[in-house]
């Protein structure tokens, strides 16, 4: 369904390469550096639902902007953009347009936002959102990931279209 022709190493996309993941449309969008994510398969009943998966701090201001919007993207760039992904990692939008502070070009797509400079992007249509629970967490998580820190919100998109940037 989404073949690009070309193999992506996926467990190492978010972990060693970082993504991006961006909410709302383009004149009202924020978006931040994300390194906690997952790429598969959920709900198929009866058809392919390829999903993406990303963990927001609920600090973020890019959490707002994904609960409050149907779209999302996910995009992954060269290595060329590390400085510029950990900028956006570490600002916040609420103090301005931290994008336009960045070599990064922006294009609206669908009702989301996507990156000329970017490898790879998932436009997504989000289908589940919730908060983690520190009562169904493992202790060693609970108390070496977050201890005191307020558990990540987690954002489930179906993924509507596939762009290689790089053909």
């Amino acid at each position: 369904m989404f073949d690009t022709g070309r193999e992506y190493k996926i467990f190492e996309l978010f972990q060693k390469q970082w993504g991006l993941v961006t909410a709302g449309p383009i004149e009202d969008h924020n978006a931040c550096t994300v390194s906690w994510g997952s790429l598969g398969t959920l709900w198929s009943h009866g058809r392919e639902r390829h999903i993406v998966t990303v963990y927001i701090n609920p600090a973020r201001y890019t959490c707002l902007f994904l609960r409050r919007n149907e779209e999302f993207t996910l995009s992954f760039f060269p290595e060329a953009y590390r400085k510029d992904l950990a900028y956006l990692g570490d600002a916040s939008g609420r103090d301005g347009d931290k994008i336009a502070r960045t070599s990064l070009h922006r294009y609206a797509l669908g009702k989301a936002v996507a990156y000329e400079e970017a490898e790879l992007t998932f436009r997504c249509r989000k289908i589940y959102q919730d908060q983690f629970e520190r009562t169904g967490m493992a202790q060693e998580i609970d108390e070496g990931v977050y201890d005191g820190w307020e558990p990540h919100c987690m954002f489930i998109g179906e993924i509507l279209e596939v762009i290689d940037h790089r053909d």
